[in-house]
């Protein structure tokens, strides 16, 4: 079983707009995709429940006929930081229910692309961040590059985060938020050098949509490897 955890330097660099773009790429290549968004802060009420906008996209990107709770166990309505909405809440999100649901859902997948809620470091409680939960998961992480000034501090102070919790790392995403961002090539180059590989796509600036070829040679990458 192979599969990602998606994570980023920053909350809103395009995380799962690469997720699903990626999906998509792993389903060109022929294969089955499980996804997941296992905690989600900011949702909308519906007759069915609260709905995670970035849950549904992945689920839509799978055409995964999964049940919601299972893709998103943890949904909390308002927008703040994960541990925030759960504390208000009253509900202590669970690693080891968040990985069995997963285990569950990789059953019948070839792959599976887990999206992550913030950046790396972003915290679920008072003891326990994101990346715990990729740790729980066993996924190695595909770190989502904002690309915009200060992004060579953050990516950096990133790579080292996901080294020292022994975590697997799959490699990055060039993710441009700033269309008129001075030397981009030379930034770019800086990211390749810090993180010690060239980028799986650089995702150039879109305000609506995302072409997917770039990220489908990145999919094509991580199943190879």
């Amino acid at each position: 079983m192979k599969g990602v955890f998606v994570t980023g330097t920053d909350t809103a660099v395009g995380k799962t707009l690469i997720a699903c773009a990626l999906v998509r790429g792993l389903r060109a290549a022929g294969r089955r995709v499980a996804v997941m968004k296992p905690v989600a802060a900011g949702a909308q009420r519906t007759p069915a429940g609260l709905r995670n906008l970035d849950a549904l996209l992945l689920m839509r990107a799978a055409a995964s006929s999964a049940a919601y709770a299972d893709v998103n166990p943890y949904c909390f309505e308002p927008p703040v930081s994960p541990h925030i909405a759960a504390d208000e809440a009253g509900i202590a999100p669970d690693n080891a229910k968040i990985a069995h649901k997963h285990a569950q859902l990789c059953a019948a997948a070839d792959f599976s692309v887990v999206e992550g809620a913030g950046g790396w470091l972003a915290p679920l409680s008072p003891t326990a961040s994101m990346a715990d939960l990729a740790l729980a998961l066993a996924l190695p992480a595909l770190l989502v590059v904002g690309v915009r000034l200060g992004c060579l501090n953050h990516a950096h102070l990133t790579r080292g985060a996901i080294d020292a919790r022994g975590v697997p790392f799959a490699g990055w995403v060039a993710s441009v938020l700033d269309p008129a961002m001075a030397r981009l090539a030379q930034n770019l180059r800086t990211l390749e050098e810090l993180l010690g590989a060239p980028p799986l796509a650089v995702v150039p600036h879109l305000r609506e949509g995302l072409d997917t070829l770039c990220l489908e040679r990145a999919a094509r990458q991580l199943l190879a490897g």
